[in-house]
């Protein structure tokens, strides 16, 4: 029989902050819960207690953390920040895994591709020991298609207790909240069949002219938080009474330098021709006119990306030049954000006075580390050059008060995570962030996109009224895309 090794210490190392007590004694006594703090609020701290809880009170014998492969360093720096525990890794290498299982660690820590890769043994382990489970970014199972979640949700009753956290619980469609749900409650809150609440939740084109589909979208919208309530705590930084600095958000418009806006219009009327000959545009999933439209994303950010012959200087860096320069006058810090690596390495090289560094899904885990380190600790480094899928989570770059974002995709979750990297818990200035429009571009379109969805994630979750939402409500962005495309209505028919 495995001896379980019970003599490192389960006392915390630092006590909790008061919205992290309140969030922690909700939930340590139920069977599942959802941890819904917005981002910056702390929640890992609040996962490591749960863990050490549970351990301390034989809740549990084990306990695994699951969360992205590129957190992995942040949560063993954070579990020996906050506990006394070391960690057990399971990653791709089997043979190590086969000792790591085999091992009295009470600890273990993986990212969610493990899940798939050591299903099988994953399941034999639950059989064997008492685990609980804390998906860290449980967005990350938001698809319930994908081989990720669809392990995780067959995983999901053999865990003691199962604890998902994620500051974007609506990641980017109100029906993102589905399958992360089942992981917890086995299908009971919000039904078993995905593709109905699917229909009923989504954020689709046709709310626009159809005040009766849009008042329905409105309460089932309404109505799912209500059904996850009982098992979830949610905070955002203003009902957690935190007194963070204040956070300004703004838009500046630039204008395309002259041969961008030349291809531009190429790329605008190749599209527009295409939409019209399927009809009218279809946006809600097409994702073959998604892709077309971030086309237009990138050639309004830098046409060098879809054209090498490009050689000019593209319009928004020369705001992007003020703004830098700005921040580092007044010997501040300041991140540089595109969802391009082409463009991240070209602002990089542009940026090079400043001692930049460099951080996107290309470069090595390793050599991202040391660019973070880089512009956390060494005052001449005062810009970070990032893609959201590579620094948009579980980073603190608070270092830093400035954000701006070159260009924006469609996704919700990437546009509030990495913002929200430099207004979190330790910033102690006033932050700015600063989107960069393109003139007459698809980037307005983009803007009331994501305004959209976050207002629809702010009622799905809990952070305003039905009231507040029917106030705010605005589907423009329906309409908007004709402007867009330069389409009208005799040219669709």
């Amino acid at each position: 029989m495995l001896r379980i090794q019970k003599a490192a210490s389960l006392d915390a190392k630092r006590s909790a902050f008061p919205h992290q007590m309140e969030a922690f004694a909700a939930v340590k006594d139920l069977p599942y819960a959802a941890v819904f703090h917005e981002q910056g609020l702390g929640k890992t701290k609040i996962g490591l207690d749960l863990a050490l809880f549970w351990l301390a009170n034989d809740v549990a014998d084990s306990i695994l953390i699951v969360t992205k492969k590129s957190l992995i360093e942040n949560w063993r720096n954070e579990i020996a920040d906050h506990s006394h525990l070391r960690p057990r890794i399971l990653g791709q290498d089997r043979n190590a895994n086969f000792y790591a299982f085999n091992s009295p660690a009470r600890l273990y820590l993986m990212h969610y591709e493990v899940i798939v890769s050591e299903r099988k043994r994953l399941e034999l382990f639950l059989k064997t020991r008492k685990v609980a489970a804390i998906f860290d970014e449980a967005h990350k199972i938001k698809n319930p298609e994908a081989e990720i979640s669809q392990a995780a949700h067959v995983l999901a009753p053999g865990f003691v207790r199962r604890v998902i956290m994620t500051g974007t619980p609506v990641a980017n469609r109100p029906y993102d909240l589905w399958s992360q749900i089942k992981f917890l409650d086995l299908g009971k809150s919000l039904g078993d069949e995905f593709a109905s609440f699917k229909r009923d939740l989504d954020l689709s084109n046709e709310l626009r002219n159809d005040d009766r589909r849009a008042q329905a979208f409105a309460n089932e919208l309404e109505a799912v938080f209500e059904k996850v309530r009982p098992f979830s705590v949610r905070e955002t930084k203003k009902t957690a009474g935190l007194k963070l600095p204040d956070k300004t958000i703004s838009n500046l418009e630039c204008e395309l330098e002259p041969r961008q806006a030349e291809i531009y219009a190429q790329f605008r009327d190749e599209l527009a021709a295409i939409v019209v000959r399927q009809g009218r545009p279809i946006l809600d999933d097409a994702e073959d006119i998604l892709k077309r439209l971030l086309r237009l994303v990138q050639v309004a950010s830098n046409p060098a990306m879809v054209d090498q012959a490009y050689r000019s200087v593209p319009g928004k860096m020369r705001a992007l030049d003020e703004l830098v320069t700005s921040a580092i006058d007044a010997r501040e810090k300041i991140v540089v954000w595109t969802n391009f690596t082409a463009n991240a390495e070209a602002l990089y090289h542009h940026l090079g006075e400043f001692g930049a560094v460099l951080v996107h899904g290309g470069i090595e885990i390793a050599k991202r580390e040391e660019a973070l380190i880089a512009f956390k600790t060494d005052p001449q480094t005062r810009v970070l050059v990032a893609t959201p899928g590579a620094a948009k989570e579980g980073l603190t770059l608070t270092v830093a008060n400035h954000a701006v974002f070159y260009d924006r995709s469609f996704s919700l979750d990437d546009y509030l995570q990495a913002q929200d990297r430099i207004h979190r818990i330790s910033q102690d200035k006033p932050c700015f962030v600063t989107n960069l429009i393109g003139t007459d571009t698809v980037d307005a379109w983009v803007d009331a996109l994501l305004s959209a969805k976050h207002l629809a994630a702010q009622l799905g979750q809990g952070d305003i009224d039905r009231e507040e939402y029917d106030k705010r409500a605005d589907y423009a962005f329906a309409d908007m895309i004709r402007e867009v495309l330069r389409l009208n209505t005799q040219e669709e028919e």
